[in-house]
């Protein structure tokens, strides 16, 4: 089958050792033509994906963000957003008060943040961008006026008072959440209704005239399940878990030794 679009989740899967792309990365992505999709698909803001698209020269491109939570076409225009509701975002707040672990919060591309300490750094260094300092009460109280909520929550800290946490959220809000534990001292927390499969879907509905079965996808983690099983070739990283190493129809190399760009050049005939 001649694949016609590309789809692939970034950190643990496209990124190298340095969190970003690697030369052959580059190199292999600009031997497809141009106006070859390449979507990338994360649990990431968008403005936190945009640079990458740069630096692969492909900046008119859709987004996936927040792991189908924020869907926007090739123009930047919103296909899709979904939220968790504000009065659930301040369940999970009282919750965090509980505990010393930190949070964050993000709607659209704004990312907000309490205070600077070793997580809300760590953040900035991986993912390049920088938050809005704002105290969580002042988010909540902000976001009542627009009628807002949260397109993801995400909770860090010691791992033990995040197993606590992931514990009784999904006692009381599995039914209403994803809870995506990335790390051992994470959780990433999302709307249970969507995934990288629906978002993908959607941009394909309503942008382009292929099916989902007619695009390739990469992936390391739990997140990526479902968008590995959608589509025609779901492929697994050396360093993705064990759950999506069973579903997907091949393997390539460690995300640390250009697995993706490995794959692309096989698949699509690319080999110097």
């Amino acid at each position: 089958m001649r694949y016609k679009a590309l789809c692939s989740d970034i950190d643990g899967t496209l990124l190298n050792s340095e969190r970003d792309l690697s030369d052959r990365l580059k190199k292999v992505i600009k031997r497809l033509p141009i106006d070859f999709p390449i979507i990338l698909a994360s649990s990431r803001m968008p403005k936190a994906m945009r640079h990458l698209l740069e630096d692969l020269d492909r900046v008119n491109n859709p987004l996936i963000s927040y792991n189908g939570g924020f869907v926007q076409n090739a123009k930047g225009e919103t296909l899709e957003s979904t939220t968790i509701p504000l009065g659930l975002v301040d369940k999970i707040y009282q919750f965090v008060s509980k505990t010393n672990l930190h949070i964050s919060l993000f709607y659209e591309d704004n990312w907000y943040e309490a205070k600077e300490d070793y997580w809300s750094k760590r953040e900035i260094q991986n993912t390049k961008t920088e938050p809005i300092w704002m105290q969580t009460e002042d988010v909540l109280s902000l976001w009542s006026k627009k009628n807002n909520g949260a397109h993801k929550i995400m909770t860090m800290g010691d791992s033990q008072e995040i197993s606590w946490l992931f514990g009784e959220l999904h006692l009381l809000f599995s039914k209403e959440l994803h809870l995506y534990r990335s790390k051992d001292t994470y959780i990433e927390i999302a709307p249970k209704s969507i995934s990288k499969a629906t978002a993908l879907r959607k941009i394909l509905n309503e942008c382009y005239d292929f099916p989902i079965e007619e695009v390739i996808a990469f992936g390391d983690n739990y997140n990526d399940i479902d968008l590995l099983q959608a589509v025609g070739m779901g492929i697994a990283v050396a360093n993705a878990r064990p759950e999506l190493k069973m579903i997907a129809n091949d393997h390539t190399l460690h995300h640390k030794e250009d697995g993706v760009a490995l794959s692309i050049e096989k698949y699509f005939e690319l080999m110097n």
